[in-house]
């Protein structure tokens, strides 16, 4: 099936792709930049990093980006990102380790403090990736796991949440019912469905009230089992309340 947001988004988000190429050509890693020669590569592999332009093999790439401890995260992020970007919307990223473990590398660049057409080219890249997907009946990265990703990239639930409740279309309703039924163990049990490196109380209630709230009518609307609206109900609901409620699973889980 064809994304029904083809001639939209799709264009919005190959110009998106188009201008982390252009905004970040030419990047580097700092000449000075060391990286452990016995757990991540050798030092032509890091020269290749100092030196503008080049593709990196699938694996240089993955361990670029998931290495912790960089002495600039930045400069390495502005270096690999047009690559990176383009893997990512692809599908095609070399031994895939969480969504979220990816929007903390953006975080550890810091990207949100680079200069104002770097910053820009990064936000309107999660942006457009993010409103292609959600009328995308086949993403490349689950809706629920780019919600992880844009989250800890940006630190904020709030404008990924909002584009999702303003998207009218029936694919995002199908997306946020997949999202519910991943989410709702781990609500349930008052965790965030995800590692995160921010406020993980924060998130996981403005994710909790944000389904109780708009997904909840949402998914009512469109005739979802009642049993997962009951748990999206029970999730939002304080304890001990919501485990005298007489649709509390304690019989299906473990808790």
């Amino acid at each position: 099936m064809t994304n029904p947001a083809d001639s939209t988004t799709r264009a919005r988000l190959d110009r998106a792709l188009a201008a982390l190429a252009h905004t970040f050509h030419g990047m580097t890693a700092r000449a000075d930049e060391v990286q452990c020669t016995c757990h991540w590569g050798g030092e032509e592999e890091l020269a290749l990093l100092k030196l503008p332009g080049g593709e990196l093999t699938p694996d240089l790439l993955h361990r670029t980006w998931t290495a912790p401890d960089w002495r600039d995260h930045g400069a390495v992020l502005r270096r690999i990102l047009p690559q990176f970007a383009r893997a990512l919307v692809d599908g095609t990223t070399d031994h895939w380790t969480g969504a979220s473990e990816v929007g903390q590398a953006f975080a550890k660049g810091d990207w949100q403090r680079w200069p104002v057409q770097q910053r820009a080219a990064v936000q309107e890249f999660l942006d457009t990736w993010w409103a292609y997907s959600l009328t995308d009946p086949a993403p490349t990265t689950p809706v629920h796991d780019l919600l992880a990703l844009c989250t800890e990239a940006s630190g904020t639930l709030t404008p990924w949440l909002t584009a999702w409740e303003t998207t009218e279309h029936p694919t995002a309703d199908r997306h946020l019912k997949t999202a519910a039924a991943h989410w709702e163990y781990d609500l349930l049990r008052d965790e965030l469905p995800w590692y995160t490196c921010h406020d993980e109380t924060a998130l996981r209630t403005g994710l909790t009230t944000w389904l109780s709230h708009h997904a909840l009518p949402r998914l009512r609307a469109r005739e979802a089992p009642e049993d997962l609206l009951h748990r999206i109900r029970l999730a939002a609901t304080p304890t001990p309340a919501r485990w005298d409620d007489p649709h509390w699973p304690d019989r299906r889980y473990d808790f």
